[in-house]
């Protein structure tokens, strides 16, 4: 048995001591619990700590803080000024998806409903669940519409369509850009998998996500191919949360999902990746985020779900422990060296 795996491990009490959806995932993910011990805590997450309070926040319209993308109010103005925001509709449903609100509870189909009817992007008053342009936005989209049992197939097309030759994706595209980047191909690659998740994907949706999986295997997670440097120090740090910032942990997560779901075995190249998680351990056992988001300000939040840049948090360590325990124990079963 892994060593992260025992009950008796302290930084495992922390994580059973957190919020409600730490919780129930360090419970599936780390004690490898069954479905019937871990699904009422699940359940909590609508009615306690960071879930609820998300929650208490919606608006009676479906939206938070009055919009899609941004608040209702906002201008760009108060974007330059304040930064991008992360309390509108979009982030929070995120969100409410990392933590494991139940999506079929009845205030989650409530929530869908009322989205639909009330909810329309900033870029051209498209409806919530038709998507908009933007791959980042639309791979998250995917990503929540799916796990709520929303038809998003046309948004996937639309994903398809826009995938670039080097077989990623890039936000920049409609702006000339030919490259793909590591942001944008990690938001549509989690949104693809959710999909698959939900439906079984198409032909063309696994194909597509290979290619995208393939886009971040060759770089190993973080390189550039040009001259194997790190391609951005930022993806190095962790974030808590991650809105569609990419790091290497965030990378390893949804490898781990991928291989889950497909039952597929860890791709040696994501090895340097792992050890660059092993390397941050703190001496207490735990992870902490390290990097607050791109640019200054850094934009407006509902509340902090971590005690500041550069202490543990809950979210990073539930993480990163589960991708060591996915690697380690997949290593030990089959006795090779990856």
């Amino acid at each position: 048995m892994s060593q992260i795996s025992k009950t008796d491990d302290p930084v495992v009490h922390w994580l059973l001591e957190s919020d409600p959806s730490i919780k129930w995932q360090t419970m599936r993910d780390i004690l490898g619990k069954p479905e019937s011990e871990w699904a009422a805590e699940r359940k909590e997450v609508e009615f306690e700590g960071w879930g609820a309070r998300l929650l208490s926040l919606q608006g009676e319209d479906g939206q938070w803080d009055g919009g899609s993308f941004c608040p209702g109010d906002f201008t760009a103005e108060m974007f330059r000024e304040e930064g991008q925001p992360w309390t509108a509709t979009y982030p929070t449903l995120n969100q409410l998806r990392e933590l494991g609100f139940d999506p079929s509870s009845e205030r989650a189909m409530r929530t869908v409903e009322l989205i639909r009817k009330n909810c329309r992007w900033d870029h051209d008053g498209q409806p919530y669940w038709d998507g908009e342009v933007e791959e980042c936005i639309n791979g998250q989209t995917v990503a929540t519409g799916a796990y709520f049992g929303v038809d998003v197939s046309h948004i996937v097309k639309r994903l398809l369509d826009g995938r670039m030759e080097d077989g990623g994706w890039n936000c920049e595209s409609e702006r000339g850009s030919v490259r793909s980047s590591f942001d944008s191909t990690i938001n549509v690659l989690e949104g693809l998998l959710e999909y698959e998740r939900a439906t079984g994907g198409t032909n063309e949706s696994v194909s597509a996500r290979k290619s995208g999986e393939e886009y971040l295997l060759k770089r190993r997670l973080m390189f550039r191919l040009s001259d194997g440097e790190v391609a951005d120090k930022k993806y190095l740090g962790f974030f808590d949360p991650n809105h569609w910032h990419y790091d290497v942990l965030r990378a390893l997560d949804y490898f781990r999902n991928q291989s889950i779901l497909t039952s597929s075995a860890p791709d040696p190249r994501v090895k340097e990746a792992i050890e660059h998680i092993r390397s941050r351990r703190l001496g207490d056992g735990k992870w902490a985020v390290d990097q607050d988001y791109k640019g200054k300000p850094a934009g407006r939040e509902w509340f902090s779900f971590h005690d500041g840049i550069g202490k543990p948090s809950p979210w990073v360590t539930l993480r990163a422990m589960r991708v060591l325990k996915w690697w380690d124990e997949t290593h030990q079963a089959s006795g090779s060296d990856l």
